[in-house]
């Protein structure tokens, strides 16, 4: 699980510079199992659109990059 958690980071990392120039970002609040869990700040935490960010972006990406079985949730 650690790998896992590792290239979870990793990707997020290289992602944060989207949300960056949107005036956003994204805090890592915890990593367990295959689930992460995001707070989005900035601009993106109060964006109409952040759970799509979260579900169609985010999660999609780690998914196809990583393991299928990642669920990407929101912390407020």
């Amino acid at each position: 699980m650690e790998k896992i958690h590792e290239q979870i980071k990793i990707k997020l990392n290289e992602l944060r510079v989207h949300l960056q120039t949107d005036g956003g970002d994204l805090e890592i609040v915890e990593l367990k199992d295959k689930t992460v869990k995001l707070r989005l700040k900035g601009a993106c935490g109060a964006c109409p659109h952040a759970m799509t960010t979260i579900k169609s972006g985010l999660e999609r990406i780690l998914r196809e990059e990583i393991d299928p079985e990642i669920t990407v949730e929101r912390v407020i």
